[in-house]
């Protein structure tokens, strides 16, 4: 198995710094290549990969912008290995991630795999409470990665295996942004492709670095999952439904007067288990407060954007990219 890196990186200079650095770190003696793919950047990162050239096997190619999606398999069309590593260019490689990556398939081989993603210690406080609330058992239910080994897991692109078959059979990525990477998943599904979950071949993810962008991420996220359950009516269910409801019924708390005291003691105990797992999890009480302001954002943002698109796509049958232009590359 020779494994390609590749990743897409637009207007991020110094995050393919950080991230090239720790690939000097990895350890084993493993032969691999790293492809980077400048998306139409406006600031490039060119002059960082030509400074790793000596020391990493990585190669540079700047395209016009049409989205992550489309970078992902630009990058995989000209990678020379029969295995790609998904990776994007905000995280942080530990130094053990490729030696979990060989052992795992060399054991149990599959066509394509997902990984955790953690908080490195240098994060930022917001960055620390917004990876709890992402990927806490209580939030998201461990579907980001929280079991020892899932199989049929659907990787996210931060972090996702692929082998060229299955990225040739499938035709890799579409145009949809964000959803590119569930989608994927569950077309290598439909093909007969299985997938795992590698728990030890995390990586460090810095997320969003502010309350705004990180609501719009979710609400980005929320609006797309109705799309997919339209593209792939197998992978419905009544989790998605959960931010939703979370969200409604905080605002009925808040509005009612009956039966408000039994609701508000419903979410106050929700949210003193999430602030002690936060609590012990980060050993930070400023953490541990943000990560509840941070699920409040994320439940809000990802509820409003799954009602908004179930009511658009789900009951008025609209069609997803006239409606939800933003969600779609036109390359």
């Amino acid at each position: 198995m020779l494994v390609s890196f590749i990743i897409p990186v637009y207007n991020r200079p110094e995050e393919i710094k950080e991230l090239l650095s720790s690939f000097l770190t990895l350890e084993g003696n493993y032969n691999y290549e790293i492809v980077i793919v400048e998306d139409g950047s406006k600031i490039t990162s060119k002059d960082v990969v030509d400074s790793f050239s000596e020391n990493l096997n990585v190669s540079y190619y700047f395209k016009e912008n049409t989205g992550p999606g489309s970078s992902r398999n630009f990058g995989m069309h000209r990678a020379k290995g029969n295995y790609f590593i998904i990776l994007d260019s905000d995280v942080i490689m530990p130094t053990h991630y490729l030696k979990a990556v060989y052992s795992f398939l060399d054991t149990t081989y599959y066509d394509y795999f997902g990984g955790p993603d953690a908080a490195h210690n240098s994060f930022t406080s917001l960055q620390k409470a917004i990876n709890f609330s992402m990927t806490s058992f209580i939030t998201t239910g461990g579907i980001r990665g929280g079991k020892n080994q899932i199989e049929n897991f659907q990787p996210r692109s931060f972090n996702m295996g692929l082998s060229k078959e299955a990225f040739l059979e499938s035709g890799g990525f579409g145009r949809i942004h964000p959803g590119e990477d569930p989608d994927l998943s569950l077309r290598l599904n439909a093909l007969g492709y299985k997938s795992a979950l590698i728990s030890s071949a995390f990586v460090y993810h810095k997320r969003r670095i502010s309350w705004s962008k990180f609501y719009n991420q979710v609400y980005k996220f929320g609006m797309v999952r109705p799309i997919l359950n339209t593209w792939h009516p197998r992978s419905k269910s009544l989790v998605y439904w959960f931010p939703t409801l979370f969200s409604l019924g905080l605002l009925v708390a808040f509005m009612s007067t009956f039966f408000t005291s039994l609701i508000m003691l419903f979410y106050g105990v929700y949210f003193l288990i999430a602030f002690v797992l936060a609590l012990v999890s980060t050993k930070s009480f400023s953490i541990a407060f943000q990560s509840i302001f941070a699920i409040l954002v994320q439940f809000v943002g990802y509820g409003y954007g799954f009602l908004k698109s179930t009511w658009n796509i789900g009951i008025l049958h609209k069609d997803p990219e006239q409606t939800f232009p933003k969600l779609f590359f036109k390359k």
